[in-house]
C-alpha cells in the first residue's frame, strides 16, 4: 500500500495538478496549515484525509503527515510537484517488486522558473529522497530545507519529479522572504553568527556559484535571475541572522 503526503498553506495555484498526479495512489494525506484561499477545498475532493493544523516548520509538519500514513510505503510531495506517467510506473514497479531489498528511493526533480525548466544553477539533476518504507524513513526537525532520513540501502529512479518551483516574481520575492527568515532561525537556534559584510559576501560567492561554477547562465535570462534569487535569498538570511543576534544582544 502506498500513502501519498503532501502539506500545503494556501497552494490553491498549484494543488490541483498535484493531487491529480498522484491520484493512482492508496492513500492521500494533506496537512494544511491555515490556508486562507480554497486549497483546503480542493483538497477535499480528491481525499477525505485532510488534517488543518497548525505550523511547526517543515520538517515536524511532514513528520505529523508521515505518522498518519497507512501504508508500508510512503512518498512525499510538495504541492507544487507532479508525478509523470512514466514515474509513477517506475515507482509502482519499484515497491511491488519481491526482489526489491532497498527502503528507499531518491527521485531526479526537474524545476521550473518562471516558466522555464532549469538544466544548471545546481538544479538537475536534483535526487531528492521521496519514496520510502515508513517504518525505516523519518523527517529531520528542520524548519525548512528538511531531508527524509532512511535506515538501511537507497536506490535511485530514472524519470523526475515535476517542479513548478517559480511560477511568477510575485513567488520568488514571497519565498525569497519566507526561506530566509526560516534559514536565519535555523542558524540563530545552533547559536551561528552574522553580520552585514558577511551577508554581502555570502551572497556574491553564491551568485558567483550558481552563475558560473555551476553554469546557471546556460539558462538564458532564467538562469541569470535564478542566480541573483539564490543571492538574495543568501543575503538577507544572513542579514536576518545579524539582526537576530543585534536583538539578543539589546544592540537593536
Amino acid at each position: 500500500m502506498l500513502s501519498i503526503i503532501i502539506v500545503t498553506k494556501n497552494e490553491s495555484e498549484h494543488i490541483a495538478r498535484c493531487l491529480k498526479s498522484v491520484s493512482w495512489a492508496d492513500e492521500i494525506i494533506v496537512f494544511d496549515s491555515g490556508s486562507t484561499d480554497n486549497t483546503v477545498e480542493i483538497c477535499k475532493t480528491f481525499t477525505p484525509h485532510i488534517y488543518e493544523t497548525d505550523w511547526p516548520g517543515f520538517g515536524p509538519q511532514k513528520q505529523r503527515a508521515l505518522n498518519k500514513a497507512s501504508g508500508n510505503w510512503v512518498l512525499s510531495i510538495d504541492a507544487d510537484e507532479q508525478i509523470t506517467k512514466e514515474l509513477q510506473a517506475e515507482i509502482l514497479q519499484a515497491i511491488n517488486n519481491p526482489r526489491n531489498i532497498h527502503h528507499g528511493f531518491e527521485i531526479p526533480r526537474l524545476s521550473s522558473y518562471c516558466g522555464k525548466q532549469i538544466k544548471h544553477g545546481g538544479w538537475w539533476p536534483d535526487y531528492v529522497l521521496r519514496l520510502f518504507q515508513k517504518k525505516q524513513g523519518e523527517f529531520s526537525n528542520s524548519l525548512v530545507h528538511e531531508r527524509v532520513i532512511v535506515k538501511g540501502p537507497i536506490s535511485q529512479l530514472k524519470n523526475p519529479i515535476l517542479h513548478d518551483s517559480y511560477t511568477s516574481l510575485e513567488e520568488v520575492l514571497s519565498k525569497t522572504n519566507n526561506y530566509s527568515s526560516l534559514g536565519a532561525e535555523m542558524l540563530f537556534d545552533k547559536g551561528k553568527k552574522s553580520s552585514l559584510i558577511q551577508a554581502i559576501f555570502r551572497a556574491i560567492w553564491t551568485f558567483f556559484r550558481t552563475f558560473i561554477i555551476n553554469a546557471s547562465f546556460l539558462d538564458g535570462e532564467q538562469g541569470l535571475m535564478l542566480a541573483i534569487s539564490n543571492a538574495e535569498v543568501t543575503y538577507y538570511k544572513y542579514l536576518k541572522l545579524h539582526l537576530l543576534n543585534l536583538q539578543k544582544s539589546n544592540l537593536l
